[in-house]
C-alpha cells in the first residue's frame, strides 16, 4: 500500500506549524522537585490545543459526563477524541504528560524510559510470576510512549476472525496513519537485515507496506525524520475541546454499580478516582441509557479494575475482602505475552542507531525483527558522567532484559552486577545489533490476580511462557532463521568474519560478553538444544494481552457480559496479539469503537440490529 505519510512531509510540517500557534492552559501544581520537567512538558504542549488537560488536583469532588474513559493510553486517547465529537467525555489517566520528557520523545533515549524505575517514570516495572521483567505504561499516550515505534496492521484474517466491519477498520487505520505514521529512513544495517532475511528464505520481498503479509517488509514508524516520537496523545488534537476533559495523575480505584428498576443486571453509573494527595473524587454518568463507563486501562489495568470493583472470580475477590457484584470467573484469564528471544551480533564497524524497521513474517509462526546502534542508549551528544551512565539499549540489565540468565536467576542483585560489569567493558564490544524473534499468538496463556486492593500496585501476572510445546518449536525455528541471517552473504559486513569466533575473540572477550548478552547459540560453549535455549533466554517484547477476552468477558460490542453501562476497549480483549506489533490495531480499535458507540448513541441502534 502507499505510504500514508513520509518523514518530514509538507503536510505534516504544516499541521505542526499550525498547531504550534495554539495556546494551552494546563493547570498543574507539581512538587518543587518536578517543576522543571512539568514546565518543559507545558512548553512542548503549546503546539497543541490542550486547554482541556488538567491535573487531578484541580478536579471537582463531584462531576457528571456522558462517557467516562478510564485509561489515556494507546486505545483510550483515540477513543476519547472520537466520542468527544458529539458527547461530553472525561478521560482519566493515572500518569502524567508525555511532552517535554526526552526519554519519551527522543528515539535516542528510547531505552532510558524503560530503565527508569522512579515513581514518576512513564514506565511502571513489574516482574511476572515467571521471573521475566516487564513494564506497563503510566503516561498519557500509554504504550505508544514507550515502544520501539514499529507500525503494522493486523492481517485480514485477524479482522475477519474478530468479527469487525472491514470497511470501518480500514477507515479507522487510515485515520490513525494520517495523524501518526511515517515511512522510516532505513540505514545500512537494517538494509542488510532485510537482504539477509530474503537470503534466509523469508520471502517474498514486500517492500514498504503497512499490511501484514508473509515475507520480508519495511513497516511504518511513529518516529519522524528528526527522531521525535509521535504518540497516541497526539490524537487529542482532533478532540472537541468544548466536550472533552482530561485529568492526569488520576488513579481510578472503583467502578460504581447499582441496580436499576426493570433490570436484573448491575448497572455501572460512575467511578471513584484519587488525586496524588489522596483526595477522592466521584464522577457520575449523566442520566440516560447511552451513557457508559469504558475501560481502556490495558491488559493489567482493565481486569485489575474490574476485580477491584467486584466483577471477577468470587472466591478470589472474597480473599481480598471485596464483595462480588458479579461472579465472573473468566476475568483475568487467558493472559499472554509474546515470548521474545534476542541474539546480539557484534559488528566490526560502527552501526547507526535504529529501532525496529524491518520484519520477517515467516510461514511457521515466528516474526524476525532487529534493532541496531553503535552504543545502544548512549546519548549521541552526551559528555562526561552522562555518557558513562548509558543504559545499553532495550536488551540490557538496566531495562530488565537480562536474557543471558534463566528467568529464575534474574534477581535485582544479578541485574545490578551485570549493569556494573557492562559499564566496564570496552565500548567496541557493543558495536552491532540485535536480531530478535517472537512467537505468533502465542498459544501459551496464563492469568492475572490481585496482590492487594491498592489500585496503584501491580497485580500478580503469570504468562506461562512456552507452556505449549508448539510455541517452543516455533521459537527454535526462529532462532535457526536468525542464524541463517547472521551468516548470510548480505549481512557479512556487520559480522566478524561471518560469525567466526576466533575473529571476534581477537577484538573482545566473547566469554565475558556472553555473561550479559545472548550471542548465537551454536558455538562450542553452548551445547543446549535450541528448545532449552528458548526457555532460558526468554524475554518480553511488551506485547502482553488478554484478561478480558471477547466472548467470555465482553461481547462483540465490547460490553462487559452480565452488567450494563460498561465496556472494555483495549488489548485485554485480544486472544492473540494482532500483526507483528499490536500498537496499530490498539489505536485503530479506539477509533473504531468510538465511531460505533457514537453511531449507537445517535441512532439508538447498533450494527447488529
Amino acid at each position: 500500500m502507499a505510504a500514508p505519510g513520509r518523514r518530514g512531509s509538507p503536510v505534516a510540517a504544516l499541521a505542526v506549524g499550525v498547531a504550534a500557534t495554539l495556546l494551552v492552559s494546563f493547570s498543574v501544581r507539581p512538587a518543587a522537585a518536578q517543576q522543571q520537567g512539568e514546565d518543559k512538558g507545558e512548553k512542548e504542549a503549546q503546539r497543541y490545543n490542550f486547554r482541556f488537560v488538567r491535573h487531578a488536583r484541580d478536579a471537582p469532588l463531584v462531576s457528571h459526563f456522558n462517557y467516562i474513559v478510564v485509561g489515556g493510553g494507546t486505545a483510550g486517547c483515540p477513543l476519547a477524541a472520537t466520542l468527544s465529537e458529539h458527547s461530553r467525555v472525561l478521560l482519566l489517566e493515572r500518569g502524567g504528560y508525555p511532552y517535554g520528557n526526552r526519554n519519551v520523545s527522543s528515539e535516542y533515549h528510547f531505552a532510558d524510559a524503560l530503565a527508569d524505575t522512579s515513581p514518576r517514570s512513564p514506565a511502571q516495572r513489574f516482574v511476572s510470576e515467571d521471573g521475566v521483567v516487564n513494564a506497563r505504561a503510566r503516561v498519557l499516550g500509554g504504550g505508544s510512549c514507550l515502544n520501539a515505534g514499529f507500525y503494522t496492521r493486523a492481517s485480514g484474517e485477524y479482522v475477519r476472525a474478530a468479527g469487525w466491519d472491514a470497511r470501518l477498520v480500514n477507515a479507522s487505520y487510515r485515520w490513525v496513519e494520517k495523524e501518526l505514521v511515517f515511512r522510516p529512513d532505513v540505514p545500512k544495517w537494517q538494509c542488510a537485515l532485510r537482504e539477509g532475511l530474503l537470503q534466509a528464505g523469508v520471502t517474498p520481498d514486500n517492500g514498504y507496506t503497512l499490511d501484514h503479509v508473509p515475507g520480508t517488509k519495511i513497516g511504518g514508524t511513529i518516529f519522524d525524520s528528526t527522531g521525535r516520537r509521535h504518540t497516541a496523545a497526539d490524537f487529542l488534537r482532533s478532540a472537541d475541546p468544548r466536550r472533552l476533559t482530561v485529568f492526569l495523575h488520576a488513579t481510578v480505584s472503583q467502578i460504581l454499580f447499582r441496580h436499576r428498576e426493570g433490570s436484573a443486571k448491575p448497572v455501572a453509573y460512575g467511578v471513584v478516582f484519587a488525586d496524588p494527595m489522596g483526595v477522592q473524587h466521584r464522577v457520575y454518568l449523566r442520566d440516560g441509557e447511552k451513557c457508559e463507563v469504558i475501560l481502556a486501562a490495558g491488559t493489567l489495568g482493565s481486569p485489575q479494575l474490574l476485580m477491584l470493583s467486584g466483577v471477577g472470580p468470587r472466591g478470589h475477590l472474597e480473599k481480598h475482602g471485596i464483595r462480588a457484584v458479579l461472579d465472573h470467573p473468566m476475568v483475568g484469564q487467558g493472559v499472554a505475552d509474546n515470548p521474545m528471544n534476542s541474539v546480539f551480533v557484534p559488528s566490526p564497524v560502527p552501526v547507526t542507531l535504529s529501532l525496529v524497521q524491518i520484519v520477517g513474517v515467516t510461514r511457521f509462526g515466528s516474526f524476525i525483527e532487529g534493532i541496531s546502534g553503535s552504543q545502544f542508549g548512549i546519548p549521541l551528544h552526551a559528555r562526561g558522567s552522562r555518557r558513562r551512565s548509558h543504559t545499553f539499549g532495550m536488551f540490557s540489565p538496566m531495562t530488565g532484559q537480562l536474557g543471558a540468565l534463566p528467568p529464575s536467576e534474574r534477581t535485582p542483585e544479578a541485574m545490578r552486577r551485570a549493569a556494573d560489569a557492562m559499564r566496564g567493558l570496552d565500548r567496541r564490544a557493543f558495536r552491532g545489533g540485535f536480531i530478535l524473534e517472537k512467537i505468533l499468538g502465542p498459544l501459551s496463556t496464563g492469568h492475572i490476580e490481585l496482590r492487594s486492593t491498592d489500585p496503584r500496585a501491580n497485580p500478580a501476572v503469570t504468562f506461562n511462557y512456552f507452556k505449549d510445546p508448539k510455541d517452543v518449536e516455533r521459537c527454535a525455528r526462529g532462532i535457526q532463521t536468525i542464524e541463517r541471517v547472521a551468516r548470510s552473504r548480505a549481512f557479512s559486513r556487520f559480522t566478524y568474519a561471518n560469525a567466526n569466533a576466533t575473529a571476534m575473540d581477537a577484538v573482545f572477550d566473547r566469554a565475558t560478553l556472553a555473561n550479559f548478552l545472548n550471542l548465537l547459540p551454536r558455538h562450542p560453549g553452548d551445547t543446549r538444544p535450541l528448545q532449552q535455549y528458548c526457555r532460558d533466554t526468554v524475554m518480553t517484547i511488551w506485547h502482553y494481552h488478554g484478561g478480558c477476552h471477547v466472548g467470555p468477558v465482553v461481547d462483540q460490542e465490547y460490553r462487559v457480559v452480565g452488567v450494563e453501562g460498561l465496556r472494555v476497549v483495549d488489548s485485554s480483549t485480544f486472544k492473540y496479539s494482532p500483526g507483528t506489533n499490536p500498537q496499530a490495531t490498539v489505536m485503530m480499535l479506539g477509533r473504531y469503537m468510538g465511531l460505533k458507540i457514537q453511531k449507537e448513541a445517535l441512532t439508538g441502534k447498533n450494527d447488529e440490529e
